[in-house]
């Protein structure tokens, strides 16, 4: 069957990719920018890739016609709140205009449980998307879940900064609030089962696993899982905006990202639409079996996607390349170069190992500083981490960075600040050769708006000074014994 991938390159596209390549089915994943999906050559030779954004219909025009089934995996929640209901309205119409100049038959959605009178706007948007997709002439079937466990998940993420963090927790009230997790292992089942079933045309199904919990149940068995002993005292005085705060200071997350939830945990999602299990029948995995299958990824360093990598909690939300080529009017630019002895590929690996666990190598502690004040202004701080200890591609989450380019083979690391700035900022690691000797060459840019960004540079100018030149040398030199011969420029 020839499928339409949306969403190919998000938490959920990322899995459901491979397995319906496994399943002997042709995909096409529209994408805004394929080299931010990095795929086993088994896989990658047998997907198709279309370019497109579906906030620009114009940009579908030359969509495959023959294209028999389409997932849609859209959905806008990281952006900004007074925006995202217009954007997931926007986008699933222009997809419902696309798809109706196809032969596409099948159309499959996963939204999220709305069966409460009174919705959050998170929740009214997705159900509002459900409406504009029925209109389409392939026939849709709607999957609804709760919260989706798994390795890489926002739901995941955010329990475990919670768990891990707080060995007491003083929590806002809706940790009373009744919810039905679901395995990511069960939702992909459910996406790749029901592709093409006739008896599911027009229908809509909640999903859930077993066990139905409150959301402060969910966190001690977490702990539970982790060998951990937690407490927590609900409030009642804690407001939605003081939750959210709390959400995004205690968590990864991202404020406009802890709002959402919070507005949406004030619904019980309880699985009523029951008929699934009788179409594609499977185990399914108990909420605690789930969390040790996700650190059991974990710790396989298996974690094929994040939710923190998606550009909808990145303040860029346009076209990648265009933050790619780095400007030079108008910028600060901090650039020093060494060169160096060691083996190429060990100074490589240590740019590629850079910040999350390992840190920046050097002042670790001023890194952490300057992402405590991120946090406290609103920006995402250092606690999205990265993907992978030892693996970066296009478009991944660094702490505070967004991988714009990362090349081995040209030896080339670009990343662009995120962080709360009077500016842009732009940090490139590069490793070349010039007369036969290793050179890196490390440069970071500032691009500042108006005197306050000058006046910015000019007052962490001295930090750079130490931070930037000891952070180049240690990369060089990080787990070597032996003595190198370094120049510093």
């Amino acid at each position: 069957m020839k499928i339409l991938l949306t969403g190919a390159n998000g938490y959920i596209g990322r899995r459901l990719l491979p397995v319906l390549v496994m399943q002997g089915h042709e995909v096409i994943c529209l994408v805004r920018d394929k080299r931010r999906i990095e795929l086993e050559d088994k896989i990658i030779d047998k997907v198709q890739f279309y370019e497109a954004d579906l906030l620009k219909p114009e940009q579908l025009q030359n969509l495959p016609k023959d294209i028999e089934a389409a997932y849609y995996l859209v959905h806008s929640m990281g952006s900004s709140s007074k925006s995202f209901q217009e954007m997931e309205k926007n986008t699933a119409l222009n997809f419902v205009g696309a798809i109706n100049e196809t032969t596409c038959e099948h159309i499959i959605y996963l939204s999220g449980i709305s069966n409460d009178d009174s919705l959050s706007k998170h929740l009214t948007s997705r159900k509002n998307a459900e409406s504009i997709l029925a209109e389409a002439n392939a026939s849709l079937t709607v999957l609804r879940a709760a919260i989706i466990i798994g390795s890489g998940g926002a739901s995941f993420e955010i329990i475990r900064d919670l768990v891990e963090k707080l060995p007491i927790m003083v929590a806002p009230k809706w940790l009373r609030t009744r919810c039905q997790p679901i395995a990511i292992r069960n939702v992909i089942n459910y996406l790749s089962g029901i592709i093409g079933k006739e008896e599911s045309f027009g229908k809509t199904y909640d999903i859930g696993g077993p066990d139905i919990l409150t959301y402060k149940e969910m966190l001690l068995i977490f702990a539970q899982v982790r060998g951990l002993k937690r407490y927590i005292i609900t409030l009642p005085v804690l407001t939605p905006r003081l939750s959210s705060y709390w959400l995004h200071f205690v968590t990864a997350t991202s404020y406009k990202i802890a709002s959402s939830l919070v507005d949406s945990m004030k619904n019980e999602v309880i699985v009523e639409n029951k008929g699934i299990e009788d179409i594609v029948p499977q185990k399914l995995i108990a909420y605690s079996e789930a969390v040790k299958m996700a650190f059991d990824r974990i710790a396989q360093n298996e974690v094929v996607s994040s939710w923190k990598d998606a550009f909808a909690s990145s303040k860029i939300d346009t076209e990648l390349m265009e933050f790619v080529k780095v400007p030079t009017h108008g910028c600060f630019i901090d650039k020093r170069t060494a060169t160096f002895e060691r083996d190429r590929s060990e100074v490589l690996q240590n740019i590629w190992k850079i910040g999350g666990d390992r840190g920046w190598y050097y002042w670790n502690f001023l890194w952490k500083i300057r992402g405590y004040m991120d946090k406290a202004v609103g920006g995402v701080g250092l606690r999205r981490g990265r993907r992978s200890p030892d693996q970066l591609v296009a478009g991944d989450s660094l702490d505070f960075w967004r991988v714009l380019i990362a090349d081995k083979k040209e030896g080339r690391l670009l990343l662009y600040a995120e962080m709360k700035l009077p500016g842009e900022a732009w940090l490139e690691f590069k490793i070349t050769k010039e007369n036969e000797k290793n050179k890196i060459i490390q440069t970071a840019t500032f691009r500042p708006h108006g005197l306050f960004g000058r006046l910015y540079w000019y007052s962490v100018y001295l930090f750079h000074e130490f931070i930037f030149k000891g952070m180049m040398n240690r990369i060089i030199h990080h787990r070597e014994n032996e003595k190198e011969s370094v120049v510093t420029t």
